[in-house]
C-alpha cells in the first residue's frame, strides 16, 4: 500500500503534468525537426512569374488531408536552405516553428535572383507604377506566386497570409499593393523602407557604418553554386569594433582593402550621398494606396535596425489606405525578437514578463487565424503598443495616440534640464571639442558590430566625456509618460563646416533601484543611464536630404529633426537626462567635420572642431516630446 506522503508526491506531480498540459493546449510550443519532418510533406515549386523569369519556392503541407489549409508565405533573400524535397530545415524557421501545430500550409520563396531564383537581384527593388503585362516588380512576383500556390498546392483553402522581418518584411509590405484576391491579411514586421532616411544603414544621411559594414560584407557576397553554399562572415581579426573601424581607412577603398570580391551596393550606398533618385525610388511608403488585405505591422522600441520602418509603414497605410484595416503592434524588442523566444529582457533592462510570447499567443496568432480560418475577431485595437519603464501593454485608438501634449524639455547652464525655458543670457551656450580621431564609442563595453542591447545601453560612460554635453532634470515628483515622435531642436554653431549632432534621451533610475536577483553579472542598477532614443543627425541635412549645406564657422544655427517615437514612463524618483554629442562610433561614420563628399575623406581630411549648443531665452535649445495624459 502506498504511503501517504508517497501517494501526495504522485498527485502533485499529476496536477503539473496536468496543468502542463493545458498549458500547452492553451499556447503553442515550438516544433522540431522530427514534428515537421512527421506531419509535413515539403514539395518545391518553380512558379513562372509574367515575364518567364520562374523563382523557387519551399511548401510544406500538412500530410493530414482531412481539412483545407491556409498559406502562409514567405519571400526571402536569405535562402531556403536545405534544398532538396526530402531535405527539411534542421530548426524550423519563422511561423512554422511556433505555428506548425496549429496546421496551416507554410511556404517559402527565394525572391528574384538569389539563390535558388531565376532573373537579376535588385536591392529593395522599385515599385512601379502604371506596369505594362510583362513589367515586374515585388508586387508582381508576390500576385503570380500566389496565384500559382493557390492552383497547385494540394489542399489549401484558397486564403493566403504573408508575412517576414526585416527585408521579408519590406516583401511583405511590397506584396500588399494590388494584392492577389486570396492574399487575406499581410503583416510587415520591422519592414526596411528607406535606407536613407532611418532604416538600417542610413539614419538622416549618417552611414551606420558598423552595421552597413557587416550585413553587406556577408550578404553581398556573390556565389557560384547559391543553393549549395552559405555566405562566408567576414573576419575582423580583433574583437574591438572601435579599434577595427577606426583604421579602416577610407570608405572609397573598402572594396580593394578588405573585400576578396566587389560588393557593388557597397559603393552605390556611399556613392549616392544625397537623397537622390536612387533613394527615392528604393521607398516603399508612397504606395501603400488602398489597400485590400488587413495589415499588421509589427515592429521593436529597440529595434536597432529597422524602427523608422514599421512606424511608418503604419502611418503611410492610415494616411492613403483609409477605412482599410490596419493595426500596429510596437514591443519591447531588439530586431526580431518577437519570433526569438520569450523576450523577457533585453541587456540589463528586464521586461517582467514574457513579450515575445504574449504576441505570438494573443495578437499574431490570433490575427491569422481570424483572416485565414474564420476564427473569432480577436478585437485587437489600433495599437497593441509595450509601455517601457512600468512594463506594460496598451491598447490604443490611434498611433501615436490622442491626449498627448506636446512639452518641452529645455536645457539651461550648468547641465540643468527642465520643462520651463531659460530665462537668463549669460552662459548662452555650453561647448565642446569634437575629435574624429577620438571619437565617442556608442557603447561601454568592446564589440565587433552592432550590438542589439544599445538602444537601452547604460549610457553613464558618456556623462564623464568632456565632449559629450549632458543634461539632468531634478528627481520626478510624479510618473512621466511619453508616447510619440521625440523632435531635438538645437541651436548651434560650429567651428568647422559640418558636423553630426546625436541627441541621446535618457532615463536616470533612482540611486535605491534594484539589482536582478540572481545578479551573475554583477549589474549595478541604482543610477542607471537608460537609453530610451538616440538618432544622429548630419548636419549638413539640416534644411534638405536633397541639397546639403555647409555651416558658416561660428554662425549660430538651428538644426531640428523628428527621432522615432517611443512609449516610455519616467517614473516617479527618476530623472530624465538628454545628451549632445557629436560622434557615436563605430555605430555612425566619422563625419570629418569638413564639408564634403565623406565617402572621398582621407585621413588629412578629419579635423577637430569646437561644437557649441545654446540655451538663451532666443535661442532656448530643447528636446520637444509628447506626453500622455493620465488615463489617455
Amino acid at each position: 500500500m502506498l504511503s501517504r506522503r508517497l501517494m501526495s508526491v504522485l498527485c502533485l506531480g499529476a496536477c503539473v503534468v496536468a496543468a502542463a498540459i493545458a498549458r500547452a493546449d492553451e499556447t503553442p510550443f515550438a516544433a522540431d525537426h522530427a514534428y515537421i519532418k512527421e506531419h509535413y510533406t515539403k514539395y518545391e515549386y518553380e512558379i513562372p512569374m509574367r515575364d518567364g523569369v520562374k523563382l523557387f519556392a519551399a511548401v510544406y503541407v500538412p500530410k493530414d488531408a482531412s481539412q483545407r489549409y491556409p498559406i502562409l508565405l514567405q519571400r526571402t533573400p536569405y535562402g531556403l536552405r536545405p534544398y532538396g524535397a526530402s531535405n527539411y530545415p534542421s530548426s524550423p524557421r519563422g511561423p512554422m516553428k511556433y505555428y506548425a501545430k496549429e496546421r496551416f500550409i507554410f511556404a517559402y520563396e527565394d525572391v528574384r535572383g538569389r539563390n535558388a531564383s531565376e532573373g537579376e537581384f535588385v536591392h529593395v527593388r522599385p515599385h512601379q507604377e502604371g506596369k505594362g503585362p510583362k513589367d515586374i516588380d515585388e508586387s508582381t512576383d508576390t500576385y503570380d506566386t500566389i496565384d500559382f500556390l493557390v492552383k497547385h498546392v494540394p489542399h489549401n483553402n484558397g486564403k493566403v497570409g504573408l508575412l517576414g522581418i526585416s527585408y521579408p518584411g519590406f516583401y511583405s509590405a511590397a506584396g500588399a499593393i494590388d494584392a492577389h484576391p486570396a492574399l487575406k491579411c499581410v503583416s510587415p514586421q520591422a519592414p526596411v523602407t528607406d535606407w536613407f532616411l532611418g532604416d538600417d544603414f542610413r539614419h538622416n544621411g549618417a552611414l551606420y557604418l558598423a552595421h552597413a559594414f557587416r550585413f553587406l560584407s556577408f550578404f553581398g557576397q556573390e556565389l557560384s553554386k547559391p543553393t549549395r553554399q552559405s555566405p562566408r562572415p567576414f573576419d575582423y581579426e580583433t574583437p574591438d569594433g572601435y579599434e577595427f573601424y577606426l583604421n579602416l581607412g577610407p570608405l572609397d577603398e573598402v572594396q580593394e582593402t578588405h573585400f576578396e570580391k566587389p560588393i557593388t551596393f557597397w559603393d552605390e550606398l556611399n556613392e549616392h550621398g544625397t537623397y537622390d533618385d536612387f533613394w527615392k525610388a528604393r521607398t516603399i511608403l508612397p504606395h501603400l494606396k488602398n489597400l485590400r488585405p488587413a495589415m499588421m505591422t509589427v515592429g521593436g522600441w529597440f529595434d536597432a535596425e529597422d524602427l523608422y520602418g514599421p512606424l511608418n509603414v503604419y502611418r503611410a497605410a492610415e494616411e492613403q489606405s483609409p477605412g482599410a484595416y490596419n493595426m500596429l503592434v510596437m514591443g519591447p524588442w531588439a530586431h526580431g525578437d518577437w519570433h526569438r523566444g520569450d523576450a523577457e529582457r533585453l541587456g540589463a533592462v528586464a521586461f517582467h514578463q514574457k513579450t515575445g510570447e504574449f504576441y505570438r499567443t494573443k495578437i499574431e496568432l490570433p490575427f491569422l487565424k481570424h483572416f485565414l480560418k474564420g476564427g473569432p475577431d480577436p478585437k485587437l485595437p489600433e495599437a497593441y503598443v509595450f509601455e517601457t519603464g512600468t512594463h506594460q501593454w496598451r491598447r490604443f485608438n490611434s498611433w501615436p495616440p490622442k491626449g498627448t501634449t506636446e512639452k518641452s524639455l529645455y536645457l539651461h547652464p550648468d547641465g540643468k534640464l527642465s520643462f520651463e525655458p531659460p530665462q537668463a543670457s549669460s552662459p548662452g551656450y555650453d561647448e565642446y571639442v569634437s575629435d574624429p580621431n577620438k571619437p565617442v564609442p556608442f557603447i561601454p563595453n568592446i564589440a565587433i558590430g552592432m550590438t542589439r542591447e544599445h538602444m537601452l545601453d547604460d549610457q553613464r560612460f558618456a556623462s564623464t566625456r568632456t565632449d559629450v554635453l549632458t543634461y539632468v532634470t531634478e528627481p520626478l515628483e510624479e510618473d512621466v509618460t511619453i508616447a510619440g515622435p521625440i523632435t531635438p531642436s538645437l541651436f548651434v554653431s560650429t567651428s568647422g563646416t559640418d558636423a553630426d549632432w546625436v541627441v541621446k534621451l535618457i532615463d536616470v533610475y533612482s540611486g535605491d533601484f534594484p539589482n536582478p536577483d540572481p545578479n551573475p553579472a554583477g549589474l549595478a542598477m541604482g543610477g542607471y543611464q537608460q537609453l530610451v532614443r538616440g538618432e544622429a543627425m548630419r548636419g549638413k541635412f539640416r534644411n534638405s536630404f536633397e541639397k546639403p549645406e555647409a555651416f558658416t564657422p561660428g554662425e549660430r544655427t538651428k538644426v531640428e529633426y523628428v527621432m522615432p517615437g517611443a512609449c516610455h514612463t519616467f517614473r516617479r524618483g527618476h530623472r530624465i537626462m538628454v545628451q549632445v554629442q557629436s560622434s557615436w562610433f563605430p555605430l555612425v561614420d566619422r563625419n570629418p567635420q569638413r564639408f564634403m563628399d565623406i565617402y572621398h575623406a582621407k585621413a588629412k581630411d578629419f579635423q577637430k572642431a569646437t561644437q557649441r549648443v545654446y540655451h538663451t531665452p532666443d535661442a532656448a535649445s530643447q528636446v520637444k516630446i509628447q506626453v500622455l495624459e493620465s488615463g489617455g
